[in-house]
């Protein structure tokens, strides 16, 4: 062999070398994320989500990849997302509300779930028991919809003349039927006419508070649901121009001008979910992984808005919130 092609070769083999190191690497794992609404309004649910995974040794684009599937508040796109990941063979699915969940779980028998549900996981049969799960699905609970009825006591306890509350849910949420069944029999309770609201889309909800201010009702409990979420902002904003006292779970509603906010974290509740899906990708098994249960509840109370509203905090209400906005 002539040196000039020997030389030739030589190089061309070690070129070759670092393609060949490389098909050897373990794949990259990828997770498939599904949510029924959109990124809008989601992102500091997400960034938690990501702290979660990366606490566990997981950081999008270094070790993991993220495949994310977003409804955009239509649950009837969900089915067919969740077998677009089976299709996919992603390592494990994360679905961050019942609707995504309950969708998942119809595609798969197989591809672990982690879940986030404010809804009874062993009552919605996604499991087994809360410390035995069973099967491919683990993930975590907050206080939701357990809290609906207290949200209305704790609106009573601020407009106590009021005989008049709606109730704004999204019909399209599958624990729609539970938040009324509950809201009712609180409201039952307390002596109080229920008005129920429907909305579904942002036009919706603006439609839903034109209607609140023609019935004059004393205010209104949002139910939860992970469309309202990222529509903290706009649910504020109406709660304030119409000047109706509002009750809704999640801090964002308070912080954009809602009255109140009484929930679970759901931050944590994300951060806890990518800690799960973090140790599923390192082999644990969502049958040996019990359901964590978020339980810290917090209470944040806009007192500019009570004053704009002409409401006075009674002072052991304000020394049980978490957070008071001035």
């Amino acid at each position: 062999m002539r040196r000039r092609e020997f030389i030739t070769l030589l190089g061309g083999a070690a070129a070759a070398w670092p393609l060949a190191a490389r098909g050897q690497q373990p794949a990259m794992p990828v997770v498939g994320f599904l949510n029924s609404t959109s990124l809008d309004g989601y992102r500091p649910m997400l960034n938690a989500f990501r702290q979660g995974l990366e606490e566990s040794g997981y950081i999008e684009r270094r070790n993991v990849a993220i495949e994310y599937r977003w409804a955009e508040g239509r649950n009837d796109r969900l089915s067919a997302m969740a077998a677009e990941l089976v299709r996919r063979q992603v390592t494990v699915i994360v679905a961050m509300n019942t609707a995504s969940v309950l969708a998942a779980r119809a595609a798969t028998t197989t591809i672990p779930i982690v879940f986030y549900t404010g809804a009874d996981p062993v009552q919605l049969g996604l499991v087994t028991s809360l410390s035995r799960p069973g099967g491919n699905l683990t993930g975590v609970v907050t206080l939701n919809v357990e809290l609906v009825a207290k949200r209305l006591e704790l609106l009573h306890e601020l407009v106590p003349a009021a005989n008049l509350i709606a109730l704004l849910v999204n019909p399209t949420d599958s624990n729609a039927e539970t938040t009324l069944k509950s809201l009712r029999a609180a409201a039952r309770d307390l002596g109080l006419q229920l008005h129920v609201l429907r909305a579904s889309t942002e036009r919706e909800i603006d439609d839903a508070f034109a209607v609140l201010s023609q019935l004059k009702a004393g205010g209104v409990v949002i139910g939860p649901d992970v469309f309202f979420n990222t529509r903290s902002e706009q649910l504020g904003a109406l709660a304030s121009r119409y000047g109706v006292a509002a009750i809704y779970q999640y801090r964002a509603f308070a912080l954009a001008g809602g009255l109140m906010s009484y929930s679970g974290d759901i931050a944590e509740s994300h951060r806890l979910a990518g800690g799960y899906t973090g140790r599923i990708l390192k082999g644990e098994k969502p049958a040996d992984l019990p359901v964590q249960q978020a339980t810290k509840v917090e209470l944040i109370i806009n007192l500019k808005t009570a004053k704009a509203l002409g409401l006075t905090i009674p002072l052991p209400l304000i020394g049980r919130a978490d957070q008071v906005i001035e």
